[in-house]
């Protein structure tokens, strides 16, 4: 038994040291039939990843406060590397797991501006205490996702 346990912790922190995809999975809330919500209070500095299922094709983004208390919001993706691959969290940035290039949380959540990797761009808007992205949105990056 006490090998089982060391092995497992010796697994889990591989894991974590390796930097896969890991991150909480969030739960979104289906706020109508065309958009899903994120509860602002369920955010931190902790980057928090979610997961859109169009029929079988999971569709994945993220969202996290910046230093300044707003919410960073972005595909899962890059716009050069696709979706396979993701980003992980590296103390206050974002490093995707494909190329390795790194991302301040911070300047997150804006549209890529032509230098290569970055994390894809999603919509989004706050209302009241809520995070609100449009499904049509999520879908629309689909393509980097099969």
């Amino acid at each position: 038994m006490k090998k089982l346990l060391i092995i497992g912790i010796f697994m889990f922190a591989s894991l974590l040291i390796a930097g896969c995809n890991s991150g909480i999975t969030g739960d979104v809330v289906a706020d109508n039939d065309d958009s899903v919500k994120i509860p602002l209070s369920d955010l931190s500095d902790t980057v928090k990843f979610y997961e859109y299922n169009d029929d079988g094709v999971k569709i994945n983004y993220f969202a996290v406060l910046g230093s300044d208390g707003k919410p960073r919001v972005a595909f899962d993706a890059c716009d050069v590397c696709g979706g396979s691959k993701g980003y992980k969290q590296v103390g206050s940035d974002i490093k995707c797991n494909n190329c390795g290039r790194v991302f301040s949380i911070d300047g997150l959540g804006t549209k890529n501006k032509g230098y290569g990797c970055w994390p894809s761009y999603l919509p989004h808007e706050v209302k009241g205490n809520d995070i609100i992205i449009s499904i049509d949105d999520i879908k629309k990056d689909r393509k980097k996702f099969i």
